[in-house]
């Protein structure tokens, strides 16, 4: 069987905090896939902090370097025009889709010039599918580029902040023009049923996001040594962790991984407590500092089902974190870790101060959440039964909500 040919496409990639779909890409590269990569915007050289990044960027179709070459742009949409009805139905979807207000309009238009020059990429290639990750502003070029092209399209929906705004991303139409939508977690999936038509809800499926548990090393257990690995903005709630670190008996320290617009801040609220913020590291430095690591902590406000706990439960590192949207369907209380309410930092500050000091429950709960993610969380099946949607919808065939990995 000819697999499909399949290009990938986010808003920015490759970036350090959206390795999970670098690894999702390699995990279909080594099923046969041919993977083309695209990104809207070039990725900062801050997010390139190891080889996969450097490789991944190097190999990308970045749109908006395509888009400042104005002969390209005039022949991309040339190419089009010379079906104008599919043109103008496209053009017309822009429109149509587009915010209310000239602000909301003029950025579909330029999301439309973007999508015309994707698809002439795209139909160069040879490409027969496009898939996008996180289903906003990049989506609806997919969703343009796809109308252009008339090559199906497909998304891979994350929550939690494009379910603060669906109907301006008009979550309701890409998912009605979709082939299918890849939904991270049952609750992402559920919220995106509530905007969506009922009649689209079968072509709904989850498909995990994913770790390789082969590249993680059980960690000690035996110290004090708490880590935060995240993106240092105020939806990850490291202000809530500083107050309920305070409270801590003397003895622990804090390693904080990752960067963001709260950084200076955070460290200003840190002084004279053991936080060391190192910034980003590659995924080879988070595997090694996760298997120093005696206990995770990520206490955000609103996630997905995030990578980096599955990263840690397969590091055999039980997680503090907060009982929020998908996290449940990742994190069992009391048996991988401990689930607290979000926001609460004297309940933080409880559960820390039990993992800390019982090094016992927490070398049981570290067994328990590798095995975990090794039952589910797996990017190799994942990618497997992210494949075989992309194989069943180029034939046509039904698929059910949980796929089952491709033979």
């Amino acid at each position: 069987m000819t697999l499909p040919k399949i290009a990938f496409l986010t808003g920015e990639y490759p970036r350090a905090s959206d390795t999970f779909i670098q690894r999702e890409v390699a995990a279909l590269r080594a099923l046969g896939h041919e993977v083309l990569t695209c990104s809207i915007r070039t990725t900062g050289a801050e997010h390139l902090v190891g080889p996969e990044q450097r490789d991944e960027h190097a190999r990308t179709f970045k749109v908006l370097d395509a888009c400042r070459a104005p002969l390209r742009v005039l022949r991309a949409h040339a190419r089009w025009m010379s079906r104008p009805a599919r043109y103008l139905r496209a053009l017309r979807l822009a429109w149509q889709t587009a915010p209310k207000g000239w602000k909301g309009r003029a950025y579909n238009l330029i999301y439309f010039v973007e999508a015309g020059v994707l698809a002439d990429e795209l139909a160069r290639q040879g490409v027969t599918h496009l898939h996008n990750h996180i289903a906003k502003a990049s989506c609806t070029v997919a969703m343009l580029a796809s109308d252009l092209s008339e090559i199906p399209y497909s998304f891979t929906i994350h929550g939690p902040d494009i379910f603060f705004e669906p109907r301006h991303w008009r979550i309701d139409e890409k998912a009605a023009r979709a082939a299918f939508v890849a939904c991270i977690s049952d609750f992402c999936r559920s919220q995106l049923m509530c905007f969506a038509a009922q009649d689209h809800w079968d072509r709904f499926h989850i498909i995990h996001c994913g770790v390789d548990p082969a590249r993680y090393a059980p960690a000690p257990h035996d110290g004090q040594e708490l880590l935060f690995v995240g993106r240092l903005a105020a939806v990850k709630g490291v202000p809530v962790l500083l107050e309920a670190l305070r409270g801590l008996p003397d003895g622990w320290h804090l390693t904080v991984i990752g960067d963001g617009p709260d950084r200076a801040a955070l460290e200003e609220q840190a002084k004279g407590l053991p936080v060391d913020f190192v910034g980003y590291k590659s995924q080879a430095e988070v595997a090694e500092a996760l298997s120093r690591t005696d206990l995770f902590v990520l206490p955000s406000f609103a996630e997905g089902v995030p990578v980096v706990l599955m990263e840690a439960m397969a590091s055999g590192v039980p997680v503090v974190t907060t009982r929020i949207a998908g996290v449940p369907e990742l994190v069992e209380d009391g048996t991988h870790g401990w689930l607290v309410p979000p926001g609460d930092a004297d309940t933080l500050c409880t559960a820390l101060t039990e993992g800390l000091h019982d090094p016992q429950r927490r070398k049981a709960m570290g067994a328990a959440a590798r095995a975990r993610v090794a039952e589910a969380f797996d990017m190799t099946a994942e990618a497997a039964r992210l494949s075989a949607l992309f194989n069943a919808y180029a034939e046509g065939r039904p698929m059910p909500k949980r796929p089952e990995a491709a033979r």
